[in-house]
């Protein structure tokens, strides 16, 4: 694990790439698809229950262009319990996902997103609640 930090029933396909992996905190549950890019540069947390979808790139750090030598800033991100980061997403540093959320796919998520909610889009914005429904407990 090289220092991660992985909880229960936890999949990585091994497409995947890691950048300092004790900065990644997976709980149980949780998948990062193929070929997500996970830059750990500050700790990068995905909660139980939630699923990274493929080519998504969480980036954990960045440049302060406000100074002439760039020097690098790294946030943390967090992906809260029963959210789907969708394919091709990329989250920005000091991001969090809050739990049950959806980002759709290609979205550009620079800023927090609330509980229960769907964004999509370059930057991404709302596009509606999310309902997310257990499946076990609803009638055919």
């Amino acid at each position: 694990m090289f220092g991660a930090k992985v909880g229960k029933s936890v999949r990585i396909y091994n497409t995947a790439k890691v950048y300092y992996p004790p900065n990644l905190i997976l709980k149980d549950n949780c998948l990062i698809g193929p070929h997500v890019d996970l830059y750990c540069v500050a700790p990068i947390t995905i909660g139980e229950n939630s699923m990274v979808s493929q080519y998504s790139y969480l980036c954990a750090a960045s440049h302060d262009h406000n100074q002439a030598h760039l020097p690098l800033i790294a946030e943390p991100i967090t992906v809260e319990s029963g959210s789907w980061v969708c394919a091709r997403a990329f989250l920005g540093p000091g991001v969090t996902v809050g739990k049950n959320s959806l980002v759709a796919a290609c979205a550009v998520v620079v800023k927090d997103v609330p509980d229960n909610k769907i964004v999509g889009g370059n930057p991404a914005k709302l596009i509606k609640d999310r309902e997310p429904r257990d499946s076990a407990n609803e009638q055919n």
